[in-house]
């Protein structure tokens, strides 16, 4: 008996599992079919319910265009019977004439008004721009003239847009005096609808596009345009928003994709409106409900294999092998938080060490930067020194004083100089004035006119007519200048015929600009980073354009270096410009 207890408990369990799986398999078709079901089902319905709203919106923005046009219609007649008007096409004196259009224009909501005079003239107008202009030959202005009526034009601009206008001609005791015109603001229903998501266009009694969310189909028509390219919009996020899946009727195609289309007529010349919706709602609609249906299925399906494949085992080998895991990452996590801890104490020791080699980079950068910016004036002062000497040996002392005099400039130059340098240490602090950069610019120039003679340097200047104003300290941008001009003149050593172009220019910034006949640049990404030099040991120590471009940064400038075309280097210096009314202020 126990030997045929184990074959029939076997067949049992064979059994009762084909039975589950049968089970499950007609759950999955069942929970398949319905879903097929409702998914055609929902989409009808809400496909339906999008049709109508729809058609209810274009009712809605037909409704609003034909009352647009209504209401401007009726304003040329009232404007041609206006005594004010009148008496001003009569009298010539159309000083009052744009205020009083102006202030009846919020009113009428119109556009623009415009008041032409028998000639076509533009005496009065909203837009003030357009004051004097002729428009003796538009449409509108003709038509007016020849017609007893209030006459409406559609006029395409060369961008594409159309623009509306009713005009209607002005009569003094039975004589046309001018012509009134109306521009009808139907733009702002363009960018009323370009915040939906249907594609929307008017035409005309010809089938051209004159109004559309999308500005390329203007002026074509609406086949034209469903054949066209479609730019990024409304239209093709309906097109990828409808899919096969809907299974209705076509309305239109677009690219050989399918969307719904939905016409209404207007009671104005002709005119038809037609929008092409998109079925975004629809699917969200159906999608939710489907999401709901497949849901229950996908619980009812979670329960049954969760009560069938239940084993205390599984969950127990689990659960072990999890705990196992989180005591080796516990370890791990102890062992990292040692190894940060000691990182930390290094990273201190490091950070002490980093702050004092700091500090004597800074003191080595100070005195390297004060030898440097003194050579200049030191320079300077030997040759002033020379010909004193000179001059006094020829018996000629005034002119000896005059280059005394330039000596105690320099010594002045030195002593502001290393005040700057300090500055530059610290960053900011110094005392900003107006500045007028060709005056800085000459000041250079006679700071450095020892060098210019000795090495024979043709210098070419191109200044403004007008002072180059600009917020700064005078001190420090002749500081920069001077470092371009040495950087020049020392570039086209060996050079034939050096030249040295200067050119300021202002614009929306005052920019100089200092192009010589040199060799070029090399490495212009590390150019102006200190220390960094292509001179001889002795000639320099790389510090004049790291502290040139820190200088015209600290003045919210910026200074540039490339190489130009026709060989040579180019250093551009920008500042921004001093505006009109803070020079009056100072």
């Amino acid at each position: 008996m126990a030997m045929n207890t184990e074959p029939a408990t076997r067949k049992r369990t064979r059994t009762t599992g084909w039975r589950v799986r049968m089970a499950l398999v007609i759950l999955t078709a069942l929970a398949i079919a319905t879903v097929i079901v409702t998914n055609r089902l929902l989409t009808d319905r809400f496909t339906e319910t999008t049709r109508n709203r729809a058609e209810l919106r274009l009712v809605l923005y037909s409704g609003n265009l034909l009352s647009e046009l209504r209401q401007n219609a009726i304003v040329p007649q009232l404007l041609a019977r206006d005594p004010a008007l009148i008496a001003a096409l009569n009298s010539g004196d159309y000083q009052q004439s744009t205020q009083r259009l102006i202030s009846f224009l919020d009113e009428i909501g119109a556009a623009s008004l415009t008041l032409l005079d028998r000639d076509g003239r533009i005496v009065a107008s909203t837009d003030r721009n357009s004051l004097g202009e002729t428009q003796k030959q538009a449409p509108y202005f003709v038509d007016a003239v020849r017609s007893k009526d209030t006459v409406f034009k559609v006029l395409q601009r060369e961008t594409g847009r159309y623009d509306f206008y009713y005009s209607r001609r002005i009569e003094s005791q039975g004589t046309l005096v001018g012509v009134i015109v109306v521009e009808v603001d139907l733009r702002k229903f363009e960018r009323a609808w370009a915040g939906i998501s249907d594609a929307v266009l008017v035409t005309d009694s010809s089938g051209t596009i004159i109004l559309s969310t999308e500005p390329r189909w203007r002026g074509l028509t609406e086949a034209e345009a469903l054949a066209r390219q479609t730019p990024i919009g409304a239209i093709e996020r309906a097109i990828q928003a409808t899919a096969d899946w809907t299974a209705l009727p076509a309305d239109a195609y677009l690219k050989g994709e399918a969307v719904m289309r939905v016409e209404g007529r207007i009671a104005f010349r002709g005119w038809r409106i037609a929008s092409f919706t998109n079925y975004a709602s629809v699917r969200e609609k159906v999608n939710g409900f489907l999401a709901l249906e497949i849901m229950g299925f996908a619980i009812l399906l979670a329960l049954a294999f969760y009560f069938l494949n239940r084993k205390t085992a599984v969950r127990m080998a689990i659960f072990q092998r999890e705990s196992a895991e989180l005591r080796a990452l516990n370890a791990r996590l102890q062992r990292e938080i040692a190894e940060r801890e000691r990182v930390q104490e290094n990273l201190a020791v490091a950070e002490q060490t980093l702050a004092q080699s700091s500090k004597l980079a800074a003191l080595g950068e100070m005195s390297a930067a004060v030898s440097h910016e003194l050579n200049q004036p030191l320079a300077a002062m030997k040759t002033y020194l020379a010909g004193a000497r000179l001059l006094i040996k020829r018996n000629r002392p005034e002119e000896a004083l005059s280059s005394f005099q330039r000596i105690d400039d320099l010594i002045e130059r030195m002593g502001a100089i290393t005040r700057q340098l300090k500055s530059y240490a610290r960053n900011g602090g110094t005392q900003l004035a107006p500045v007028e950069l060709g005056e800085s610019l000459n000041s250079a120039l006679a700071m450095m006119e020892p060098q210019l003679r000795q090495r024979q340097v043709r210098i070419t200047r191109t200044l403004p007519d007008h002072p180059v104003m600009v917020m700064g300290d005078r001190v420090r941008i002749e500081q920069v200048m001077i470092n371009l001009l040495r950087n020049a003149m020392d570039a086209t050593q060996g050079v034939d015929e050096a030249e040295i172009d200067l050119i300021l220019a202002a614009g929306e910034t005052a920019t100089l600009t200092v192009r010589d006949n040199g060799h070029g640049l090399q490495n212009i990404d590390n150019l102006f980073e200190p220390f960094y030099t292509t001179k001889a040991p002795g000639d320099g120590v790389g510090l004049g354009l790291a502290i040139s471009s820190g200088i015209v940064n600290d003045l919210g400038g910026r200074l540039t270096a490339r190489n130009a075309a026709d060989g040579g280097a180019v250093f551009e210096m920008q500042l921004p410009i001093l505006p009109e009314e803070a020079r009056a202020a100072e």
